[in-house]
């Protein structure tokens, strides 16, 4: 698209009116800000996977990710030499400058190179069509990984980091809220199989959305 088409600029000023009208909206009255249980309360074992390790974010990483909550795990299943890293940061509110770390930016701040990405459906049970993510690959020196994030809010999955912005103007002024959460999983590629650590990766979103979900607010 021509970003300097009489399309685009009316869309870009349809999305500024947008920002400014939620932000009127939002300093007219107290945010609602759901409470949730802590992250680390999520189950250890979801479906046929295990927690084999935790990792805390470190203090500078929080400092700048100023997420109201995380957790940070490594989960496997016993069927495949694939572990399964699972992230979550999650901010009770979107005011004020806090906003989610786009993964496609912090991935090459780390190193990472994307060799491909694009947004894929992921099967889920329960959820007709399934889930529409993310989906990157990634390598850094010798080492690949598979890498699949979205945004969920208020029980909406987004992968999108333009729609996700848009539906916080949305929600500031239908519901008075704008928190959101980053899901991110990852998998490393091993033999350089990549469709084995994206059936890996699948396979463990299919299992644990369910639990996942029930643990962010609808």
């Amino acid at each position: 698209m021509n970003p300097f088409s009489s399309t685009s600029v009316i869309l870009f000023s349809v999305f500024l009116s947008l920002q400014a009208i939620g932000a009127f909206f939002l300093n007219l009255r107290s945010e609602y800000q759901p409470t949730i249980a802590p992250l680390a309360s999520l189950p250890t074992t979801i479906a046929a996977w295990k927690m084999v390790g935790e990792y805390p974010i470190e203090k500078e990483v929080q400092d700048v990710l100023r997420a109201t909550d995380t957790v940070s795990r490594i989960y496997v299943d016993g069927k495949s030499p694939y572990p399964v890293s699972l992230f979550i940061a999650h901010f009770k509110s979107q005011r004020n400058g806090v906003a989610p770390h786009s993964p496609k930016n912090c991935l090459p701040g780390n190193g990472w190179v994307s060799e491909k990405n694009e947004i894929v459906q992921v099967p889920v049970p329960g959820v007709p069509g399934g889930i529409e993510v993310q989906k990157y690959i990634v390598q850094k020196g010798e080492s690949k990984s598979v890498v699949v994030y979205w945004y969920q809010s208020h029980g909406r999955v987004i992968a999108s980091e333009y729609t996700a912005k848009a539906y916080v103007v949305i929600d500031a002024i239908a519901k008075n809220r704008t928190d959101t959460s980053l899901v991110k999983v990852s998998t490393p590629v091993v033999n350089n199989d990549i469709e084995a650590a994206v059936q890996a990766t699948n396979r463990y979103i299919a299992d644990s959305f369910a639990t996942i979900s029930a643990a962010l607010p609808n």
